[in-house]
């Protein structure tokens, strides 16, 4: 009989609820099957179940999670079973065209770095599978929570790159609009890359 585990899965669009999977079996060989710890609900999530990026059936939702290596491929060299890890939430092969020109989150087509939740089962699972194991997963020390390293999956490095995007310069300046997760941490990279810092801040409504 084949072991199953339980999932969070978008069924339709505008409809999501609970649905038993089998547990991933093999890996393959440059990949690992992660036993999730901590996850995160991101707006893309929302999004995609509103319709954002099409139809989608019984597809499991999530990209941000933390966990424990289960399983890894005969080619893996970097993670053993029992590692605990963090996993990327854009996680491209590396090898490509695209990926080899910087352009990662690209990986072989528009938005094909984007594989959870997008095309393939994401990680709001008991298991997940992640592609190129050694590229995509990165050690969590040991003095650092599942939860404070499950927000640098996405909503730090997203935060981060958007301030790397914006070419601030040193004692420049930055305007950040709207304070969500990935705004307050685009507002830490601009004054980490150099952007002066103003004790008279005005906070304006979203609402």
């Amino acid at each position: 009989m084949t072991a199953t585990m339980k999932t969070f899965v978008m069924k339709r669009i505008g409809e999501v609820g609970f649905m038993e999977k089998p547990i991933p079996a093999d890996p393959g060989p440059n990949d690992a099957i992660i036993k999730t710890t901590t996850a995160l609900v991101c707006t893309s999530d929302v999004h995609t179940v509103k319709g954002a990026i099409g139809e989608r059936h019984d597809h499991t939702l999530g990209h941000e999670a933390c966990g424990i290596v289960d399983r890894v491929g005969s080619a893996v060299t970097l993670f053993k079973p029992g590692d605990r890890i963090v996993v990327n939430a854009i996680t491209p092969c590396y090898k490509c065209h695209n990926c080899q020109r910087g352009f990662t989150s690209q990986c072989t087509e528009p938005l094909g770095g984007w594989k959870f939740a997008n095309i393939k089962d994401g990680s709001f699972a008991e298991y997940f599978h992640v592609n190129d194991a050694d590229a995509n997963l990165t050690l969590i020390p040991s003095d650092v929570s599942d939860e404070a390293a499950c927000y640098t999956t996405d909503m730090m490095s997203t935060g981060f790159k958007g301030a790397e995007n914006a070419n601030i310069v040193l004692g420049g300046s930055a305007v950040v609009f709207g304070a969500g997760p990935v705004g307050q941490m685009t507002a830490v990279g601009a004054r980490l890359l150099g952007a002066a810092w103003s004790s008279s801040l005005t906070t304006f409504p979203t609402g």
